[in-house]
């Protein structure tokens, strides 16, 4: 089975440096270095494990595949248009990149790799579930606190993805990136019944 070679471009890049908010903070360019970007505040080898891995008992460090959070901008309009609402904003949901050029990115593969012009490469983990922190900010910023509640149901399947390094550099705005998505297979034993 062949691995499949797309490509998509940099469009907005933010750190996560403001102390006490998930909002992210546009940048030109992020440097990655093995913790992730350098001098965001979800940089570091390892995190603490919280509700989205329960088969770990709570506060115990694991390996922070969680390093970058990449959104796409036609998945932000589309989640704004189901909310009536005029725009979401990347950084509104601690975004580290927009990426524009691929549909449903949301959707990519668990092992795609992200390839930059400077060599620089990161690794899809897991869509990332919509969660009401940016909810919040969200509600906040229209003064509408239901939209915390209805921001988790309206970007189901459109929130973007965390991503982990697998080699250092530098990416830019405007950045090409080749996107290498791996051979997908079902596992055969997801539609039989124990025996």
């Amino acid at each position: 089975m062949p691995k499949l070679q797309l490509t998509a471009t940099v469009t907005w890049l933010a750190i996560g440096d403001i102390a006490g908010t998930l909002v992210t903070r546009p940048v030109p360019t992020l440097m990655l270095d093995w913790q992730g970007v350098v001098g965001d505040s979800h940089a570091g080898l390892t995190r603490t494990a919280d509700v989205r891995v329960p088969h770990y008992r709570r506060g115990s460090q694991i390996r922070n595949e969680r390093q970058v959070t990449i959104v796409a901008a036609d998945e932000l309009a589309a989640t704004a248009q189901t909310l009536a609402l005029s725009e979401i904003r990347p950084e509104w949901l601690g975004a580290n990149m927009v990426f524009a050029g691929i549909p449903h990115l949301t959707l990519l593969p668990p092992a795609t790799r992200l390839i930059f012009p400077s060599g620089a490469s990161l690794v899809i983990d897991w869509e990332n579930q919509p969660c009401i922190g940016p909810g919040q900010v969200i509600a906040t910023h229209y003064n509408d606190t239901k939209l915390t509640s209805r921001f988790v149901k309206a970007a189901k399947e459109k929130r973007g993805f965390t991503a982990w390094v697998e080699r250092i550099g530098e990416i830019a705005v405007g950045d090409v990136v080749k996107v290498v998505i791996p051979p997908q297979r079902v596992w055969p034993g997801i539609n039989t019944s124990p025996t």
